[in-house]
Order: structure tokens, then C-alpha cells, then sequence
């Protein structure tokens, strides 16, 4: 056997480890330039307990898992353990950045996160009756939101999405505004959630820049696709919303 085949495979780990390591460094500098700014910070210790061994499952993604946990204070939160990419590490550091250091009755808050190599997770308040989507794509059996519900809703998350743009130090672009990230109180009350694909920009800057397209097809503005037709702007959530009101 030559000598080939070991070098690869301990250059492949080598990059893997590099790589890893690198999103774990990214990750806790970003926490240390804004530790004033953080919300709560949790040992992992602490979520297991919260969450009773992960016993409470509900859902899963390519993101990773939400588990349902329980503060000692008594408050319900979902629990989101994010996988170990790189992708995940960046949207960690994008969720903590927006929603870490906001409030507004529609947009989920982040109560607090976890950030202990090599696991991270974001814990969030509690949404007891899960996400539109669920209430406009119907199962057989689900019942179908009043229309009085449904002006209620839209218009909360109108609100939420203006005060992204227009009620922060910087504007926040979500960049991902679909039902699936609509989420609904015990009240129905809905809270614009999921930032990991948000930015963040000085609220006079009217067109951005972007390296990449954002977002779920579907619900992606023209002008994230094809740059020959205008910059992008805040204009690319407003148009997510306009194809979530037609689907309501």
C-alpha cells in the first residue's frame, strides 16, 4: 500500500477540522464583539434539563431540531439545536445579530442561546399554535381560519415586517417571508420568525448589495434573480408578504 491514500485522508480531516473550527471561531468572536447586546447565554447542561433530555420533538430540519423546554420561571420555549455546518454557524450569528436585541409583539422573541463547541442553539418563546402554514394548506380535519382571524393576522404581520425596516437602528431584511416562518401565539397573534437568512443595513441605504440569492422559490423577488431589473431593497420582503396575502 503507498503512502498516498493516508496523506489524503489525513489532509481531508485536516480540512475538516479546519473548517469546523473556523465557524466555531467565527461564532464566539461575534459573541464577544457583542456580548452588551446578548440575551441570556445557556450551558448546555442547562438545555438538556430544560428540555428533559430532549424528550419533546417538534420538528426537524436541514437546520437541525426544535425540541418544546421549560424555563424555571415556569415559561414554555422552543428550543432550535442547530447541525454542526457552516451554514448553520452563519445562520446562528444572523439570528442572535437581528432578533437577539429586539422587541416588537410581532416578531419571535429570542429569549436566549447556547454556544458550546460543538453544539449551538437558539431558544425562543413559545408558539402554541405552530405556523400559518398550517391553517392555509389544510390536512384533512384542520379547521380553516375566520375571516376576521385572517385580517388579524395579515396585518400583525404587516406591522412586524414595517418595524424591521423602519422601527430599529438598522433596517432588517428578512429575506425569507413565507407562512412556514409566520408563527401564531395562543391568541393567533403572529410573530415574524426564522433570521437566519436576514441582514442587517443602515436604515439610508435604499439599494443593497448581495453576493447570492436568498430566500424559497416561490416566495424570491424578481430582483434577487435578475439583477438587470432593478437593486434590491426592502421592497424584496414586501413582495414575499404580497404572495403570503394571496395565499391566505
Amino acid at each position: 500500500m503507498s503512502l498516498g491514500a493516508p496523506c489524503v485522508v489525513a489532509f481531508l480531516i485536516y480540512k475538516w477540522r479546519r473548517r469546523h473550527l473556523s465557524m466555531y471561531d467565527d461564532v464566539e468572536e461575534f459573541l464577544q464583539s457583542q456580548n452588551i447586546l446578548m440575551p441570556i447565554r445557556y450551558s448546555y447542561s442547562q438545555i438538556r434539563k430544560m428540555t428533559k433530555g430532549f424528550n419533546d420533538n417538534l420538528s426537524e430540519g436541514g437546520y437541525g431540531s426544535v425540541f418544546k423546554g421549560k424555563l424555571q420561571s415556569g415559561h414554555l420555549v422552543a428550543i432550535k439545536m442547530l447541525g454542526k455546518s457552516k451554514a448553520n454557524g452563519q445562520d446562528f450569528i444572523s439570528e442572535v445579530a437581528t432578533i437577539g436585541r429586539i422587541r416588537h409583539t410581532n416578531v419571535v422573541q429570542l429569549i436566549g442561546f447556547c454556544a458550546e463547541r460543538p453544539r449551538h442553539a437558539l431558544i425562543y418563546e413559545f408558539m402554541s399554535n405552530s405556523s400559518l402554514d398550517k391553517y392555509i394548506f389544510l390536512r384533512e380535519g384542520g379547521i380553516p381560519l375566520s375571516i376576521e382571524k385572517t385580517y388579524e393576522i395579515s396585518l400583525g404581520v404587516a406591522c412586524g415586517i414595517e418595524y424591521l425596516h423602519r422601527g430599529c437602528d438598522m433596517q432588517i431584511l428578512h429575506f425569507d417571508i413565507k407562512p412556514h416562518n409566520i408563527l401564531l401565539d395562543e391568541k393567533f397573534t403572529p410573530k415574524v420568525s426564522d433570521f437566519g437568512l436576514a441582514k442587517l443595513y443602515p436604515t439610508d441605504d435604499s439599494i443593497l448589495s448581495l453576493t447570492a440569492t436568498r430566500g424559497t422559490l416561490g416566495y424570491i423577488a424578481p430582483e434577487l434573480f435578475y439583477k438587470n431589473i432593478g437593486g434590491v431593497s426592502y421592497k424584496a420582503d414586501v413582495y414575499s408578504f404580497g404572495i403570503l396575502l394571496v395565499q391566505i
